[in-house]
């Protein structure tokens, strides 16, 4: 169990895990054994993000996968919690808790402080199409995701949901000119001491994919890739080729999935 102080003094003499499972607000995820909700506590906006457990069969589904499940909270609490001491602007989290018992009907909560005078990715770039924004400000943007995925990477950190609707953009920031970033929906995030090209591969290619529909065109991936990698990019695909190839056609088969899906 983790409360920062403002929180175990808002719910003192209570239970945190019932308490935090017994918030009412607005809802603005329900998903299978997962909530997310926009709450008030003490005077401050939060968002909560409740596990009900994930059961058995997801759980034996990763294993058989070779995968680590994703049972509860503290991927997100975890995540958020050494983002923050790396300077990385993430959620803050205020309180974690989760219930003992087996693994696969474990409940747990993740309580962070709410991100505000922030902005999607996604929604900044919703309009584009119809009406694109300056060059500057559109190689701004991509320098400043260059720069945050390259650093986030870095540290070890893979998302595994890295879309830009998860990447945000400082309001205030923006209006001066500036582009600070934010990423947010980590509970399926992990860290490693030594990164696997796998995980980089997903990322990459989510990030890739997420930005079909603005859409970025091939000088300016070109660009995202060289500020990333820090190399020419005659000397990056000369080494990464087949790498950046691979991330490429991930990207497009998820493309195409999504647009069976939703054209």
């Amino acid at each position: 169990m983790y409360q920062r102080q403002d929180i175990a003094e808002s719910w003192a003499g209570q239970d945190p895990l019932q308490t935090a499972f017994a918030l009412e607000g607005e809802v603005y995820r329900d998903m299978p054994g997962r909530r997310t909700l926009k709450v008030a506590v003490g005077g401050s906006d939060y968002f909560v993000k409740l596990h009900y457990g994930v059961g058995w069969t997801e759980v034996i589904k990763n294993w058989l996968q070779f995968k680590k499940p994703v049972v509860g909270a503290e991927n997100e609490f975890m995540a958020c919690s050494q983002l923050a001491e790396l300077g990385i602007v993430a959620p803050v989290p205020a309180a974690y808790g989760a219930s003992a018992g087996n693994l696969a009907q474990r409940q747990s909560f993740v309580l962070c402080d709410a991100l505000v005078g922030f902005t999607t990715l996604e929604d900044l770039t919703a309009t584009w199409r119809e009406s694109p924004p300056s060059p500057q400000l559109r190689i701004k943007l991509l320098y400043a995701v260059a720069d945050f995925a390259k650093n986030f990477h870095h540290h070890g950190f893979i998302h595994r949901d890295f879309y830009i609707c998860h990447l945000l953009v400082n309001d205030q920031a923006l209006q001066r000119g500036e582009v600070q970033l934010a990423v947010l929906d980590l509970h399926r995030a992990r860290r490693f001491k030594a990164m696997p090209d796998r995980w980089l591969k997903r990322d990459l290619s989510a990030l890739l994919f997420s930005t079909m529909v603005i859409p970025l065109n091939q000088r300016e991936w070109l660009r995202f890739l060289r500020r990333y990698s820090g190399q020419p990019l005659k000397t990056e695909l000369g080494e990464r080729g087949s790498f950046w190839g691979q991330v490429v056609a991930r990207a497009h088969k998820l493309y195409a999935k999504d647009q069976s899906k939703n054209p």
